[in-house]
């Protein structure tokens, strides 16, 4: 499928601007990327954009990071997110966007099943924002991307999201960086990754972590054998290093073993039984095929 970008980042279009792309986004059947990073939209630009989506069946990306569409904006697309079945991705950094927000977001999150990455990075969720989305993220289908950098997330928060690692099996990566992470909220969060077997990458740097849970996280990666990638910034970096070695040859490892299963299983005509026995694992060793 061939991807059609409208690029219009660092422009001073506006919420005039925004709601006249509105417009046109309703009749068109082309677009799939838009970006309109840093280009000062505020509440009505984005509640345009929202209105547009209940009609617009092709666009798979949006981005309007850095503008100030605040919880209302914020709000607004969160409503169409709950029947939206195409949007993808979505970036919301830097965009003002608190609590109220962020529990807008996370309702969506519990009905949206197409959503796989959303960028959150730099605004002001807090505790409450991160554990509203910790409850989402328990049964969410979809999001394999979360980016909470730079949101005031303490111990609450880093605590409820520890919880929903236990839980889900989709997310793959989590960007904490820039947070108040604290030695408590690393050891939980260690813990939940002797748990939890999805999560390939999480960015822990410029927190408040030291020693103490960095060892925590590197006896966490004596069980987990899915991270490869762990990023606490220079902290004990070739301990962790060494750690995510390992877990990166058990995981190609694990493939080649799942890719020897199903060549014999084809071999002998058996391979749909997965699909009956588990469609999810199928489907994920589909992929790998």
């Amino acid at each position: 499928m061939i991807k059609l970008v409208l690029n219009l980042q660092n422009n001073p279009i506006g919420n005039q601007g925004a709601q006249a792309l509105a417009e046109a986004l309703k009749i068109n059947t082309i677009l799939t990327i838009l970006d309109l990073a840093n280009n000062q939209i505020h509440v009505q630009g984005a509640q345009a954009l929202a209105e547009a989506f209940k009609i617009n069946t092709t666009l798979t990306a949006l981005n309007l990071y850095h503008n100030q569409i605040g919880n209302q904006g914020a709000q607004a697309l969160a409503e169409v997110l709950k029947s939206n079945t195409t949007l993808t991705t979505l970036d919301l950094g830097f965009n003002q966007i608190g609590n109220q927000g962020a529990q807008a977001l996370a309702n969506a999150l519990k009905m949206n099943t197409t959503l796989a990455t959303l960028y959150l990075g730099k605004n002001q969720i807090g505790n409450q924002g991160a554990q509203a989305l910790a409850k989402a993220l328990k049964i969410n289908t979809a999001l394999a991307t979360l980016n909470l950098w730079g949101n005031q997330i303490h111990v609450q928060g880093a605590q409820a999201l520890a919880k929903a690692l236990k839980m889900n099996t989709i997310l793959t990566t989590l960007d904490l960086i820039c947070n108040q992470i604290s030695d408590q909220s690393a050891q939980v969060l260690a813990k939940a990754l002797k748990i939890n077997n999805t999560l390939t990458t999480l960015y822990l740097i410029c927190n408040q972590i030291s020693d103490t849970g960095v060892y925590a996280l590197v006896e966490a990666l004596k069980i987990n054998n899915t991270l490869t990638k762990l990023d606490l910034g220079s902290k004990n970096k070739s301990t962790i290093d060494q750690k995510l070695k390992i877990n990166i040859i058990n995981k190609k490892r694990l493939r080649c073993l799942q890719i020897l299963c199903l060549e014999k299983l084809k071999q002998l005509n058996r391979i749909s039984e997965i699909k009956s026995f588990n469609p999810n694992i199928y489907d994920s060793c589909m992929m790998k095929y």
